[in-house]
Formats: C-alpha cells, structure tokens, sequence
C-alpha cells in the first residue's frame, strides 16, 4: 500500500465500512420473518453504518404494484412510498434496473414533483438502487445526503454491494415467512386430524396448556423417540384408553 497519499487509505476505509455492513445486516436479518420488519432494520442499520448517508429508504413493488417501504426517519417516509407518486429516483432505478445517482438536487430537473418535496425537507443528494426480491417483489434502497455533492463513488459501491445483498436477505425472510405459514396451516390441520388431534387433547386435560403447547409436547416425544408423530399419538391414546378401561 502507497502511504504517500490518503487516497488508498480511504478506499480501505471504505471497503472496511462496506463490509462491517453487510455483516450487520446479515446478523440483524437472519432470524427475522417479518418482511416489514426486516425493511425497517434494513434502513436504520444502513443509516446508522454508512458515513455521509443522512438517512435510508426503501420502495417497494409487490406484484408490480406501490407497496410502500420504509424509512429511518418518519418525515422522508413519503420520498420512498411510489403512491404518493411514481414519479421520484427509485421508481427511475427499478424501471431502468440501474442505479441513480443525483449529486445535488438543487440542480435537478429530472423529479419536478419529487424533488421540491425532497429538498424542503432537507435532503441535497440521493443514490437509488434497484434490487430484486423474489418473483413479487422489487424495490430499490435510498440513500439520502444532508449536503451537496456528500455522495461519493465509494457510496455508489456500497449502494450496489448494499442492494445485492439485501436482495438475497429478504428473498431470505420472504421464504422464512411462507414456511412458517405453511406450517401453522399444517399445525391447525393436525389439531383436528383423528388420533393426532385426540393426542393433543389427552396432553391439554393432562398439562392444563394450549393446543399449540401440547402440538410441540407430541412432537418433542416424537423427536426424542426417533418415530413418527402420528405413532406417538396412537401410543398415548391407547394407553389413556387402557387406563381409562382398568
């Protein structure tokens, strides 16, 4: 490394920064299964990491449609929601599927209606950058400068770094919230499914605890003996059906 100058020093800096991100991120998301929730992390933890951005949001396409977003301040939170209007960079982004980059909105003339909005409240430069969740989803995440010309080549690669990452972690959480549901609709199936269901009702009388409590107790049992669910059912009916006989 040149230790002449503070040019390579910096770049560091900023890969280091980068990084130390994209770790957060995959930390703070990686057990979430609530798609809004995660968008919420997702724009406080990149507000807080990126050193220049003022605040972060994220648009959002369901189905092709505005779906809103989120914000880490409440007051932009209308910058990134694309029904108060396409018209804005992220919608710019993810229709050409390229980043967008404004320096200094005061010579922008590219939002006539987003960009008045954007600078009363405060904001000066913006990077938008699309991304792709799953085959529902698209959005794109937005960067937000306080001050002119603050928005550098190095946030532009964390902007792209940032959106190819982020992508891959909510597709995560996406999947993760199918899955459960899946599996409550299987859970509520099992409640009302012959011996299963009369299995669970012999543990609620026995236990004094919910349905959902006494689901997890039979498949625990069922777990520790290495046998199928349903086996574990017919054991315990048919020994509380003995008991009952004696």
């Amino acid at each position: 490394m040149n230790l002449d100058t503070d040019e390579p020093v910096v770049a560091t800096v900023g890969v280091l920064e980068t990084a130390a991100l994209l770790r957060e991120l995959t930390a703070g998301l990686i057990t979430v299964t609530d798609f809004d929730e995660a968008l919420a992390a997702l724009v406080r933890i990149t507000r807080d990491a990126v050193a220049g951005v003022s605040w972060c949001g994220f648009t959002v396409l369901r189905a092709g449609q505005p779906a809103g977003g989120a914000a880490s301040d409440p007051r932009l939170a209308g910058l990134d929601d694309l029904r108060h209007g396409p018209d804005s960079p992220a919608m710019d982004a993810i229709r050409r599927r390229e980043m967008v980059l404004s320096e200094d909105l005061g010579r922008e003339r590219r939002w006539p209606d987003w960009t008045p909005r954007a600078v009363d409240l405060g904001v000066h430069g913006v990077i938008s950058a699309p991304l792709d969740v799953d085959d529902h989803v698209i959005g794109a995440i937005n960067l937000y400068a306080d001050a002119r010309d603050a928005l550098t080549t190095q946030h532009q690669l964390t902007a792209m770094l940032l959106a190819e990452h982020a992508g891959l972690l909510l597709a995560a959480v996406r999947n993760r919230a199918r899955q459960l549901e899946v599996a409550g609709e299987r859970d509520a199936s099992l409640l009302h499914d012959g011996v299963v269901g009369q299995a669970i009702g012999v543990i609620m009388t026995q236990r004094g605890c919910p349905a959902a409590e006494a689901l997890e107790v039979l498949r625990s049992a069922a777990s520790s003996l290495d046998i199928p669910l349903r086996e574990v059912a017919e054991r315990l009916v048919r020994t509380v059906s003995r008991d009952r006989d004696n």
